[in-house]
């Protein structure tokens, strides 16, 4: 498995910006297609973006589609979420999350997780 640490989390107005980062360690991070999911305060985790493993390919749950922008650089062994025009809607914990499957948005694909960063947004 590979190991996989987020940062770039915090408070941010709405409106704002925010760009997460998950860096991974152990296995080759090339051979893993990636994913972000958030989990809200009282609801399901749910998918956020997903990117396949050459990075050319990438898709987004509608309710971040044309804000968030998901991509990654193989040879530093990270995935990042450029999250733009962030509501409150958008607070949560976001994970990150890599598979060996070409690409998914179902989390039970997903075989290694990070710890998750805190995301809020205020109004």
């Amino acid at each position: 498995q590979v190991q996989l640490v987020e940062s770039g989390g915090g408070l941010v107005q709405a409106g704002g910006s925010l760009r997460l980062s998950c860096a991974a360690s152990g296995r080759t991070f090339s051979s893993y297609a990636m994913g972000w999911f958030r989990r809200a305060p009282g609801k399901e985790r749910e998918f956020v973006a997903g990117i396949n493993r050459s990075g050319d390919r990438t898709g987004y749950a509608d309710s971040v589609k044309g804000r968030f922008t998901i991509s990654r650089d193989n040879a530093k062994g990270t995935v990042y979420l450029q999250m733009n025009s962030l509501k409150p809607e958008d607070t949560a914990v976001y994970y990150c999350a890599a598979t060996t499957y070409y690409y998914s948005i179902a989390d039970v694909h997903y075989n290694s997780w990070g710890q998750g960063t805190q995301v809020t947004v205020s109004s």
